[in-house]
């Protein structure tokens, strides 16, 4: 028996909120993107070093995913040892997102460039590290 909900909705394919919530929807994704917004192209160990609790599998694999959707730019410097930074692109901070990092209704386009966004306007913690249990008394 099918649940009603969003799923049944016809507008869900349409929807540029619903599209940016399965792009940036996962695990540490949003920590990996106000991270790299905050600091720009930032290395691997530095980005996890910023990210407490997140470990080596889960860091990477957000990280080839938001780069697979064009979120992420990965740049590779043949140096010896090769040295790799991680940065959001400009279809990045053309998401959706208001400047307190509430989602704008749908009514912004992931096409469609926004002046004077942010993408996260939360700063880290002391010790210079984003943690998802922060705002938890």
């Amino acid at each position: 028996m099918e649940r009603p909900g969003h799923e049944n909705c016809p507008c869900m394919e349409t929807c540029p909120l619903n599209r940016a919530l399965g792009l940036i929807g996962g695990k540490w994704k949003m920590q990996i993107l106000c991270a790299l917004s905050n600091n720009g192209p930032t290395r691997y160990n530095r980005l996890k070093k910023t990210l407490d609790g997140v470990s080596n599998t889960v860091l990477a694999n957000a990280l080839r995913e938001l780069e697979g959707d064009g979120l992420v730019h990965r740049q590779e410097y043949l140096e010896v040892p090769v040295r790799v930074e991680y940065a959001i692109t400009e279809p990045c901070r053309r998401l959706p997102v208001n400047e307190d990092g509430t989602a704008p209704g749908g009514h912004a386009s992931l096409g469609a460039p926004t002046t004077g966004v942010t993408l996260c306007s939360r700063a880290p913690d002391d010790s210079g590290r984003y943690s998802v249990y922060k705002d938890i008394a």
